[in-house]
């Protein structure tokens, strides 16, 4: 009976020491996953293809930005690896991506994609597999209704569609043409633009779509010509932009030409030569950062991105590789308010996030997964090749 006991308690040490070991080895892997070690976050891009202007720009900001983070030691120590697919502007391949990331790659988190028919094509893929998506691209069908996984960080459709009424309120235009490209950027700007017209006292006279791979679009902007309206907006990211304009130069257009938030890289401009003159369009301030007063809260943020980006990459800044720059450093500013890599608490962390970005000042909630506000767009103009404030 004696030799029993002792070999009970024996056994029942046994395990009082392996719960403790376990418990001690507990505590070291949360200590670890606070203070140490790597964190993979995915990013989709569209390097390549028609939505190179916007998804280039994003992959070299996200990979400098990184390399500065990790160069200072992370983030409370944690290293980021940066997985990056490039997409070619594809929602197939970045469905594919995605799944890619997710289930071999392990990431926390997703970046991008850069437009918004790409990240409508895996929003219900991360959010069902709680991976966290930060899109690029700026359609209100992204947070609207909002998934619990997934933010954005440009400026919503709706806020654009109202900055440009508004303005052409400012100049006494009333009757106006609206094209738009078939990609789901385009699709969500026309539903926008008509849904908010009405509320400006402005009547879009013709609506066109157009193919999002278009070379030529005298035939759409003829049509539009033909109803005598006073204005003209083009709401799209592809090359067409740049074809807009320089057809309606071409049949003698002499009205305002509006551009969505989706213009913002002076690419476009160049493509467009002496037709972009004059063109409008809302955008945030890293474009004319250089004319914000000083006491600007972006100001410093956005001329140490400038510079930083100009002199290693030897190209202009765009709205673009902001977008991208917003949506590492959420995740950045997310890991710190958690303490944390673990998902569910960094996606937690985020709705409670509030940070100075390139696109305005971020205030996310449960109920604002884009977090920017009317303040956060100027009206900009093209002048002289340049972008620069309108002044109405």
């Amino acid at each position: 009976m004696a030799f029993a006991f002792k070999k009970k308690t024996m056994s029942m040490g046994i395990k009082f020491l392996f719960i403790l070991l376990v418990a001690v080895l507990c505590l070291s892997m949360g200590s670890q996953e606070q203070t140490g070690g790597t964190v993979k976050i995915g990013a989709i891009f569209s390097i390549t293809g028609g939505a190179s202007f916007l998804g280039s720009p994003e992959e070299k900001t996200a990979t400098m930005l990184v390399d500065e983070i990790n160069a200072a030691g992370g983030i409370n120590g944690v290293k980021i690896e940066l997985i990056i697919k490039d997409s070619g502007g594809s929602p197939e391949k970045a469905k594919s991506f995605a799944k890619q990331l997710i289930e071999e790659d392990k990431v926390m988190a997703i970046i991008g994609p850069s437009t918004s028919g790409e990240t409508m094509a895996i929003k219900s893929t991360c959010d069902e597999n709680k991976t966290i998506l930060v899109s690029c691209a700026a359609a209100e069908t992204i947070v609207e209704p909002i998934a619990p996984y997934v933010f954005k960080t440009p400026q919503k459709d709706s806020y654009a569609a109202i900055a440009i009424f508004q303005t052409m309120n400012a100049m006494g235009i009333k009757k106006i043409g609206v094209v738009t490209s078939n990609a789901g950027f385009g699709m969500g700007g026309k539903d926008q633009l008509e849904k908010y017209a009405p509320d400006y006292g402005i009547t879009i006279a013709i609506a066109e779509v157009y193919d999002k791979g278009a070379t030529d679009l005298t035939s759409v902007l003829t049509k539009v010509k033909d109803k005598g309206v006073e204005a003209v907006v083009n709401w799209s990211i592809v090359p067409a932009q740049s074809i807009v304009a320089k057809n309606m130069k071409q049949l003698g257009m002499k009205v305002p030409l509006f551009q969505s938030h989706g213009f913002g890289n002076i690419k476009y401009v160049e493509a467009a030569g002496e037709a972009a003159e004059g063109i409008i369009f809302p955008c945030g301030r890293l474009l004319v950062a250089d004319v914000l007063p000083d006491n600007n809260p972006q100001k410093a943020l956005l001329m140490k991105y400038k510079k930083d980006y100009e002199t290693k990459f030897k190209e202009d800044v765009s709205t673009f590789g902001g977008h991208a720059y917003d949506a590492v450093m959420l995740l950045v500013e997310a890991i710190k308010k958690a303490k944390s890599i673990d998902t569910a608490k960094v996606r937690d962390a985020i709705e409670k996030v509030s940070f100075v970005g390139t696109a305005g000042m971020f205030n996310f909630s449960p109920t604002e997964h884009n977090g920017l506000g009317m303040d956060s767009f100027e009206m900009l103009t093209v002048k002289n090749g340049k972008f620069v404030l309108f002044k109405k």
